[in-house]
């Protein structure tokens, strides 16, 4: 076994939170292998990028509420505080009432990452700042013409175009308010990372 996975082991075993995939065993034939805990909904990602008529905007909401409330308890609710490291949607597991679970498990990375190698909580809220904006617009971070969901977000976000950042899918079946308060947070969450 390697370090890398006994060492990812010893923390998921210790995590308790609602919002965090609950580790139910391992293995290490033909490979190494956690076993979570099912997710009937599978990942966000399958729904967000696939066929979205399950991912109303009541179930987006629930979902960033829960992803935040996870990262939260890693951060600062566990004995020993935890960088996730590679929020992305495909890690965040969905359970059969759409509750979000974070599975701690090629991430985002914020710019000072790339250039310095940092990581810290700024990693981390970088990284949830983007899953926001994917929640918002069921886009991909970076699209197939490679345009980055950030660098597209953040004018309309400045500007107050609200109309044009949500999914269009959702068509004007959303709450303004909690648009603005979730488009908000991302936007600190993709700056303050490039601040210090």
């Amino acid at each position: 076994m390697t370090v890398d996975f006994l060492s990812e082991l010893g923390v998921i075993a210790h995590v308790d939170h609602r919002n965090i995939a609950k580790l139910i065993g391992y293995g290490v034939e033909g490979g190494m292998h956690m076993v979570l805990q099912l997710s009937p909904n599978g990942s966000l990602a399958s729904i967000l990028y696939g066929p979205k008529e399950k991912l109303n905007w009541e179930i987006r909401f629930k979902i960033a509420l829960g992803a935040a409330e996870g990262f939260c308890y890693l951060h600062e609710g566990c004995q020993r505080r935890i960088i996730h490291k590679d929020i992305k949607a495909s890690n965040i597991l969905l359970s059969e009432d759409f509750d979000a679970q974070s599975s701690c498990h090629d991430s985002y990375l914020p710019p000072e990452f790339v250039m310095h190698g940092v990581v810290d909580e700024k990693t981390d809220a970088y990284a949830f700042g983007v899953l926001l904006l994917e929640l918002i617009n069921g886009r991909q971070a970076i699209d197939s013409s490679q345009q980055s969901i950030v660098m597209w977000a953040k004018p309309l976000i400045r500007e107050d175009k609200m109309k044009k950042l949500v999914d269009p899918i959702l068509d004007d079946a959303y709450d303004s308010e909690r648009l603005q308060r979730i488009a908000a947070t991302a936007s600190i969450c993709v700056d303050q990372s490039a601040a210090n």
